[in-house]
């Protein structure tokens, strides 16, 4: 009950009209975002961040989730249109989505994506909201113990995940650590790492190295690779946006099968949108009583996976808000945005910032009905949009990022700094190294030490007691487990096909 009197509490804030602003801003940018190729929700969170200084929280959090969810909704655009998908969980929807379009039924592929991102949406904010609160009521009993086997299962998990490579995951989380450690010892006082310059007394700010390895690092690879979206052939919007009563009938299913597959998904540490939209499409293959039309245009092979993704979408929020684990780069980003308000995401989020939480959840609901007025309606606004030349993006993401660090702090340093990281993640970017492990090092690394520190002096020094304690040496044990269990796999695989 008292969950549903927050929840309405969190309607009553969503609700009003500044907010609401910031959530229809959120979704239309998000929507943006997902349809133009290489320009990703975390890019565009990214290059947002400066606000963070001048704009409330719960307006800032609110706009952030419209982008998020506004992506995953945008991305079916170019998936069905253009054959390029504007963010990975899009990928799969292409598969049929641009035939049917071929087959003058792009009309009814981008309808029953915007329909099946709603209902999925729906279904998967419904879980986050009654879900959430029994993970929060479990994790209350951390100690300092449990905190730091929590954020190094965190760590582990994300660097994991993300990217082709647990080494180079593993190698990007070191120098997330290393940056992480930049500033004054907690403990002692002491200046560690900051090479005699008063500005890094403080530590590295989070928000520069954020847009610096997101926006600058992203539009100097982009560039680099020469990315003409333009030389793609754009399909005619053809066919009505009404779905018929057949239509309905082979599309109901598929939206709720693939939102059962994606929230449970999305909220793992190897969660994500990529599997679950791939299990959506190979399930409704598998039951579809046309298989025939499967690689021709088949309709439940775009609503399955495009419910699969937006329910995905709110399945990463459940591990975020509640450990403080991201489990996407997109998260990563959020929880660096919690950070620069000073706000640590966790167990203690939902007692501590009650208020923002729920007005959060609540705003989803509102984002939903939201995004899927904008969608249809605004489809020829977004077709237009693809013939944008990539590199005013480019030369515009680079602009706004200077603009916005230089704005927030009016320090060249910083900007300086920008650049720095700017070219270590177009680095990165270039021999696919992923970034998001090294903002979740950089986040939680002073963090984890202060909880490895209590911990330490509670046991007098003993190290065992990350792992003797049940709860704690679960959290490592599932830690190990998502660390060797890839690499076993591949080196199995390989030995099995020898």
């Amino acid at each position: 009950m008292q969950g549903f009197e927050a929840l309405l509490a969190g309607f009553a804030s969503a609700l009003q009209p500044t907010t609401l602003l910031w959530g229809f801003a959120g979704c239309f940018l998000g929507t943006l975002v997902g349809v133009l190729p290489g320009i990703s929700p975390a890019l565009t969170i990214a290059l947002l961040l400066p606000l963070t200084y001048q704009v409330p929280a719960t307006s800032m959090f609110v706009m952030f989730a419209g982008i998020y969810y506004g992506a995953a909704y945008g991305g079916s655009t170019t998936s069905i249109l253009l054959n390029t998908p504007g963010e990975s969980g899009s990928v799969v929807t292409a598969l049929e989505g641009n035939k049917m379009a071929r087959r003058g039924r792009a009309g009814q592929a981008l309808a029953t994506a915007a329909i099946g991102s709603f209902v999925a949406g729906t279904i998967g904010t419904l879980a986050l909201t009654f879900f959430a609160p029994w993970v929060v009521q479990a994790a209350l009993a951390f100690g300092p113990a449990e905190y730091f086997s929590l954020m190094v299962l965190s760590l582990v998990a994300v660097s994991a995940v993300l990217g082709n490579s647990v080494l180079r995951g593993l190698i990007s989380l070191f120098l997330g650590l290393l940056a992480g450690l930049v500033g004054i010892d907690l403990q002692t006082g002491q200046p560690r790492f900051t090479f005699g310059r008063a500005e890094l007394l403080d530590g590295l700010e989070v928000t520069v190295v954020v847009v610096g390895l997101f926006a600058v690092g992203e539009a100097l690879y982009l560039a680099w690779q020469g990315r003409e979206s333009r030389n793609a052939e754009v399909m005619k919007l053809t066919g009505s946006l009404r779905l018929s009563r057949q239509d309905w009938g082979r599309s109901w299913k598929a939206w709720l099968r693939g939102a059962l597959y994606g929230f449970p998904i999305g909220a793992m540490p190897a969660g994500g949108a990529e599997l679950p939209t791939m299990l959506s499409y190979y399930t409704e293959r598998k039951l579809s009583n046309h298989p025939e039309e499967f690689g021709q245009g088949a309709i439940e092979g775009v609503a399955g996976p495009e419910a699969a993704n937006n329910a995905a979408a709110a399945g990463v929020l459940m591990p975020l808000l509640t450990l403080g684990i991201p489990t996407s780069a997109t998260a990563a980003i959020m929880l660096s945005a919690f950070e620069g308000y000073g706000i640590q995401p966790g167990p203690q989020l939902f007692t501590q910032q009650g208020a923002l939480v729920w007005t959060l959840i609540a705003s989803l609901y509102i984002g939903n009905v939201i995004l899927l007025i904008l969608n249809l309606p605004l489809v020829g606004l977004w077709v237009k949009l693809l013939k944008i030349p990539p590199p005013w993006l480019y030369a515009g993401i680079i602009i706004v990022s200077i603009a916005g660090v230089y704005g927030a702090s009016n320090s060249v340093f910083n900007v300086g700094l920008l650049f720095a990281f700017g070219l270590l993640g177009f680095v990165m970017r270039r021999f696919d190294f992923p970034a998001a492990p090294l903002i979740v090092g950089l986040i939680l690394a002073p963090m984890a030490e202060q909880s490895m520190r209590q911990a330490l002096i509670i046991s007098q020094g003993d190290w065992f007691t990350f792992f003797t304690r049940p709860l704690s040496g679960t959290l490592m044990a599932v830690a190990l487990v998502l660390l060797f269990a890839p690499p076993l796999w591949r080196l199995v695989r390989r030995r099995l096909a020898a």
